[in-house]
Parts: structure tokens; C-alpha cells; sequence
């Protein structure tokens, strides 16, 4: 994967989180990273009046906090900073993400949330519903888990609904950049209603099973280590609470059915696991982007000043 991976950063300790976890997926993948900073557009505001004085102190301010985060990048993983504008932190993310061809777009729990959970605020909650690239959500505290960690394994959540072909492309595509093996994921069995015998529950769990495995045979390049499980509980996250889940792997979730071509739209399957997994989850679009023509900006090359300016 060459492509840049963006993280949308915060000088608080959310956003150290999200710059750890994007340093792990760039530094796996062998793609260069891109720490940008949002600040709010000119005429976002009708009712304060633009000033120099003040837009030089947040370019100033944002060049430092992005300093600050550049310095937690090991050497050998290349980035840049990038300071842009939009009408919100995500209209922007998402901006600068189709400006320099971002594969992926990281960004931090919502402030207040408890240490390994996943809290959405409005930039993340903004970016699961209208994003066309795979957004990295990240739970609070994993700024702890060591850079060296690496990405041991890929968890794919894999339904019966449409979009898992894009989901198993993007698996398949993370996990031969990383070299890390794939386990895929069936919560159909607790993903039924209540009302259906646990009979039949256990039949569609396994027929499920089986449907995964043969498609496996067929998506998964040869070579790549791939296991098939089936999530069992009372609830999904009960279920997913019961798996067992290594340090510094991954979950890919797709999109639900109601998102539009090509964008993200986090369903209700996904939502209930983000309340019980404490692992970086990375949310896929329901068809793959197209990719811009355009040639990558400076994130190719080492830089760690910031990019003053505005995106147009």
C-alpha cells in the first residue's frame, strides 16, 4: 500500500492515540503518513468578522501542536503535516483524504470515554456516514500499546448482506501490504431475532460458517493465513466480549446496506460491536472509491514542518 494514511489530530490525548495507531498501519504497510490539523473555513461564521491577527495565532498554534505530534512518529516511517480548513473537522479530513489520495482516515475517541472503549464523536460520527475512503476508529488509550506491536491479525466481520465483497477487497489488500494473517468473523447467530428457535440459530451459524469458508478459498490469495470463527452469545457484545482479541490487531467492519455507493454508513451490527471491542476498528465502504489520477502531494516525502494555507 503506497497511498498515505491521514489522521486527523487534537493536541489532546485522543489524538495521540490516533497518530499511534496510524503509525502502526503505516509503518505495516509500508505506507507514509499524514498528520493534518482542521481548522475552522473563513466564512464559516457570519457572525465574527475575519481577522490576521487571529488567523495567524491558529496557524501559529496548529504548526506547534503539529510539531508536537510529528515528534511521536518514529524516524523511519515517513510523514508530513498538513494544516487545512473546512466548515467542519470531518468536511475537511475528508477534503484534504481526496487531495492527497488517502487510502485511510484515523481519527481519536470522543473525549470522556473510558480507557480501551470506542466513544464517537461528531467528527467520527460525521466521517461513518458520508466518507468514501475506510475510516479508522480508534479507542481511547492506545497510545499505550507499544509502536514495535505491529498488527498481529486482521479480524474480518463478515454478514450476508451486500458490501462484503468490498470488504473482503480491502481485507485482502490490508493484510498482504501488513503480511498478517486473517480471521473471519460470523455473528449471524446472534444476529437473528429472538423469536427464532435456537435450533435453527445453530443451523444458520453453521451454514454461515460454511458459506464464509468456501468464499474464503476463493477471496483469499493463496499463502494467506485465514481462519473461519463463529461469535456466540446472548447479544453481539456479549459475543464479541467472549473472543479473544490479541494487542494491536485490527477489526474491519463494512457498511450497512442503507449507505450509499461507495460511502460508509455504520450499521447496527457494527455499532453494537464498537461498544464492547477495545481494538482499532476500520470501517469500509460499500464499494471501493476510485482512486484519484492526480500525483500524491509532499506526504511521499519527509517533512516535519506544517503546511500552512488552506485546501481550495
Amino acid at each position: 500500500m503506497s497511498a498515505p494514511i491521514l489522521v486527523g489530530y487534537t493536541a489532546t490525548k485522543e489524538g495521540a492515540d490516533a497518530v499511534a495507531v496510524g503509525v502502526r498501519l503505516a509503518a505495516a504497510t509500508g505506507a507514509p503518513l499524514a498528520l493534518a490539523i482542521v481548522l475552522p473555513a473563513d466564512d464559516r461564521s457570519v457572525i465574527t468578522p475575519p481577522n490576521d491577527g487571529y488567523e495567524r495565532y491558529l496557524q501559529g498554534t496548529a504548526t506547534q501542536w503539529l510539531a508536537e505530534a510529528s515528534a511521536m512518529v518514529p524516524d523511519a516511517v515517513v510523514h508530513s503535516t498538513l494544516v487545512r480548513s473546512g466548515e467542519s473537522f470531518a468536511e475537511g479530513l475528508l477534503d484534504t483524504a481526496r487531495e492527497i489520495g488517502a487510502s485511510h482516515i484515523v481519527v481519536g475517541a470522543a473525549n470522556g470515554g473510558l480507557r480501551g472503549r470506542h466513544r464517537l464523536g461528531s467528527t467520527a460520527t460525521e466521517l461513518v456516514h458520508y466518507a468514501d475512503v475506510p475510516v479508522v476508529l480508534v479507542p481511547r488509550g492506545a497510545r499505550k500499546t507499544p509502536a514495535d506491536t505491529g498488527i498481529p491479525r486482521l479480524t474480518v466481520a463478515i454478514g450476508t448482506r451486500p458490501g462484503r465483497e468490498a470488504l473482503m477487497d480491502e481485507a485482502v489488500a490490508l493484510a498482504t501490504a501488513a503480511d498478517v494473517p486473517v480471521r473471519l468473523l460470523s455473528l449471524v447467530t446472534v444476529d437473528l431475532p429472538a423469536s427464532v428457535d435456537t435450533g435453527v440459530i445453530r443451523i444458520a451459524g453453521a451454514a454461515h460458517a460454511d458459506d464464509v469458508l468456501k468464499r474464503a478459498k476463493t477471496a483469499l490469495p493463496a499463502g494467506l493465513a485465514s481462519e473461519v470463527i463463529v461469535g456466540r452469545g446472548d447479544s453481539i457484545e456479549d459475543a464479541v466480549e467472549h473472543l479473544t482479541w490479541e494487542p494491536g490487531e485490527f477489526v474491519l467492519v463494512g457498511s450497512s446496506r442503507l449507505a450509499q455507493r461507495g460511502r460508509l454508513f455504520l450499521g447496527a451490527t457494527a455499532a453494537k460491536m464498537l461498544h464492547a471491542l477495545t481494538v482499532p476498528v476500520i470501517v469500509v465502504p460499500r464499494t471501493r472509491a476510485p482512486k484519484p489520477e492526480t500525483p500524491k502531494p509532499e506526504t511521499q516525502q519527509p517533512d516535519t514542518q506544517a503546511e500552512n494555507g488552506a485546501s481550495a
